[in-house]
């Protein structure tokens, strides 16, 4: 099977990102890339059959935000608490909460969100965590790398293990 979802490497061997075959397959082409593991079947071109790649990594260093300061999403929130309300545990009608509340000078940082069912958030409402005594099982922080692979590509192959173990 020829897959659909390709981890990008840094020059450096840090995960970056995962494309699409295609885009995957452009790098290569423009020679901006190489293929470190690929697919046994090729991908069928019209002159010539091509490597499937599984992982490629850029030739040149890309400067890439740190995970900090990349864009916040509910996917990847949720992927970084592990899709479990931080306050019980449960892992139904998920929210997001502020630790400190919007409404007290909180923001929307990594530093400051956590995934939360529907009923701990209601009964959290905006209250500090220290009033009503509800605290996050585990402290916000930026996610690691390999948070924002899960969410792109939820299914992750095996051949990406040793490059994303290396970078955790």
């Amino acid at each position: 099977m020829v897959p659909q979802h390709v981890l990008v490497l840094n020059a450096s061997y840090e995960p970056i990102n995962v494309c699409s075959m295609r885009r995957a397959l452009v790098l290569l082409l423009k020679e901006k890339a190489e293929i470190l593991e690929h697919a046994a079947r090729p991908v069928r071109g019209v002159a010539r059959d091509f490597a499937a790649p599984h992982v490629i990594r850029l030739v040149y260093r890309v400067k890439v935000p740190r995970y900090e300061a990349r864009r916040m999403s509910r996917r990847a929130l949720f992927a970084r608490d592990g899709y479990e309300c931080q306050y019980c545990g449960s892992r139904s009608r998920l929210t997001v909460d502020h630790v400190v509340p919007r409404s007290k000078g909180g923001d929307s940082s990594w530093h400051n969100v956590v995934t939360s069912c529907a009923p701990c958030n209601s009964r959290k409402g905006d209250a500090l965590c220290h009033e009503i005594k509800m605290f996050p099982r585990r402290a916000p922080t930026p996610p690691r790398p390999d948070v924002f692979v899960d969410v792109a590509a939820p299914k992750r192959p095996e051949a990406w293990n040793p490059y994303l173990a290396a970078a955790a």
